[in-house]
């Protein structure tokens, strides 16, 4: 898993509230199990015409967004199914962080097991960041995962809160697998200490 430490970019307001993950990845796209190729039908009945075309309302369409790395969105993001293709999508477009006044539980696990930082922050301080994405491609916005810090483009800072171990998995690039492999000399060594007490077993 890629490491998250301080991530500096251009920040995309998508105030809908209860985006759900059938809306953030739908379900046609979760024929794959690779977590690959998803950043295609990221959003993508908000994205695209019914012809294929793209939607130039829609944010992400926007020049000024068309590369965002972190996503300001409503409250109660990524409610609905337990898919894990919901992060895939996002990581694969090039979103590390989403920043919103609350998540659905079960999003929010999967996004800290697949890289993503996802930031809940008070009514106040969403407005806020939310004023400064809405400014376009100028106002890039620095999240400061050691610091715990959100810094606008103006000088202001706002503070978030995150669990010490969460953090730490995304500062050392940890998923569960990684955490396992950190323990591989003492599983090695219980394995070889059972074969020698159990050869039968």
């Amino acid at each position: 898993m890629q490491k998250f430490d301080t991530l500096t970019g251009v920040a995309a307001p998508l105030p809908m509230i209860n985006i759900d993950t059938d809306m953030i990845i739908p379900k046609q796209y979760l024929k794959t199990i690779k977590r690959t190729g998803l950043g295609k039908g990221l959003f993508s009945e908000l994205r695209y015409n019914a012809d294929g075309s793209e939607n130039p309302d829609f944010v992400l369409n926007k020049p000024a967004y068309r590369d965002a790395q972190i996503l300001v969105a409503g409250d109660n993001f990524g409610c609905g199914s337990s898919r894990e293709h919901a992060p895939w999508a996002l990581l694969d477009k090039g979103i590390r962080c989403v920043i919103s006044t609350s998540f659905a539980d079960i999003f929010y696990n999967n996004c800290f097991k697949n890289g993503i930082l996802p930031i809940v922050v008070s009514p106040e301080d969403h407005a806020k960041l939310m004023d400064d994405a809405e400014r376009g491609a100028n106002a890039r916005l620095t999240v400061d995962l050691e610091a715990q810090e959100i810094r606008g483009p103006d000088g202001g800072v706002v503070r978030f809160d995150i669990d010490p171990f969460r953090k730490r998995c995304l500062l050392e690039g940890l998923d569960d697998i990684g955490l396992t492999m950190q323990k591989a000399d003492r599983i090695s060594g219980f394995e070889a200490k059972l074969a020698a007490e159990r050869p039968w077993a």
